[in-house]
């Protein structure tokens, strides 16, 4: 049963990179969803897949790429399904 995971990542996220890393990661990882920055400098994300892949996103999101510094990682897993063609970045 496929879950759905959303994420607001809070430090150095934007302007690293960050969003273009998760695009490849949950495409490699075969995730759907998408990421966005938002106006306050953090880094939103919702995915779905599997429940035991969404877990090695959530470490790859926790980690990050070089050149961010991850200081907090806001895990929500909402009820619900929502399906995506494919994950891209928004906005």
């Amino acid at each position: 049963m496929k879950k759905t995971l959303w994420v607001v990542v809070r430090g150095r996220v934007q302007g690293v990179g960050f969003r273009y890393f998760l695009l490849k990661q949950a495409r490699n990882l075969g995730i759907r969803g998408w990421t966005r920055n938002l106006p306050d400098g953090s880094v939103e994300t919702m995915a779905f897949g599997d429940p035991e892949v969404l877990e090695r996103f959530l470490q790859v999101i926790r980690e990050g790429p070089v050149g961010s510094r991850v200081e907090s990682v806001e895990v929500q897993w909402p009820e619900g399904s929502f399906e995506f063609e494919d994950f891209e970045i928004r906005g």
